[in-house]
């Protein structure tokens, strides 16, 4: 500190009226920067003990209100006190912004951050989900099979392959879409659900991420790594279990409301869809 300076002194002054709240304030803010060792701040980076001093301005006014000299300790090992545990905070708080920044990262280039590959195809549990390039046009012997099975996947199925597909099942491209749109209607409620269950996931991973890049920085054979193993763990354990649970949920229209839809008899359904997964398993032997 210059010679004749001290925070005692510049309270005692404050608390006299000799000086301004204003002016008390910004000589405690420069005696933190000037001094940052004293107060174990980081002495290389500059940058970091402003943004620091910036973050913890708010305390520092409140603190001035809430001293009291009666207390015993002085204004300077107040200040001091609460500046150091607000750096190890703030150091707490950058280094979790830090971890989430770089699960972000981690993210955009894994492949396990996607809730789902490519679409399932058609099998043996009477699902007929199919991506849109794969839809086996030939497999259906007629236009009524095609509509069909374009109305059981049509979880998958985008308005611009509709108006490709329209003259392919014999059916004017509005009132497929109508079809189509009924039965976003008619399944709303299993759209949210799988909606939220895809932001579940997307969370639970970057959790996972975070707990990762924890354990990473903190020095092994101690309490707390033992700790973030076991969350890691849990964490992973528990992404694995919610993928799970996303693969079998089921997002194809149920042949009932197929039949419904069309204003066929259910069996209708069911016929023309064992039909095309016969066709497609024999393929797949051949």
């Amino acid at each position: 500190m210059p010679e004749g300076f001290s925070l005692n002194n510049l309270y005692a002054q404050y608390a006299q009226g000799a000086l301004e709240r204003k002016k008390f304030e910004s000589l405690i803010i420069e005696d933190i920067l000037r001094e940052h060792r004293y107060y174990n701040l980081w002495e290389k980076e500059k940058d970091t003990r402003y943004d620091f001093v910036s973050w913890i301005y708010p305390r520092l006014h409140n603190a001035v209100d809430n001293y009291k000299v009666s207390v015993g300790a002085t204004f300077e090992s107040y200040i001091s006190t609460l500046v150091r545990w607000s750096f190890r905070e703030y150091r707490a708080r950058l280094a979790n912004r830090q971890s989430v920044e770089y699960a972000v990262l981690t993210a955009r280039e894994s492949p396990n951050m996607y809730v789902h590959g490519t679409e399932p195809v058609y099998c043996e549990n009477e699902s007929a989900i199919i991506s849109e390039d794969e839809i086996p046009l030939k497999l259906a012997k007629n236009p009524r099979q095609l509509l069909i099975l374009v109305l059981k996947c049509y979880y998958y199925v985008s308005d611009d392959f509709l108006e490709r597909l329209a003259p392919q099942v014999g059916v004017d491209k509005q009132i497929l879409c109508h079809m189509i749109d009924t039965l976003r209607r008619q399944r709303i409620k299993r759209h949210d659900y799988i909606r939220i269950m895809q932001e579940r996931i997307h969370s639970q991973y970057f959790r996972c991420i975070i707990y990762e890049n924890n354990l990473r920085v903190v020095q092994r054979d101690t309490m707390l790594s033992q700790k973030l193993e076991i969350q890691l763990e849990k964490a992973w354990q528990r992404f694995r279990t919610m993928r799970k649970r996303y693969s079998n949920i089921r997002t194809e229209a149920t042949n009932q409301q197929i039949a419904d839809l069309l204003k066929v008899s259910k069996g209708t359904v069911d016929a023309n869809l064992h039909a095309l997964k016969t066709r497609l398993n024999k393929n797949k032997n051949a």
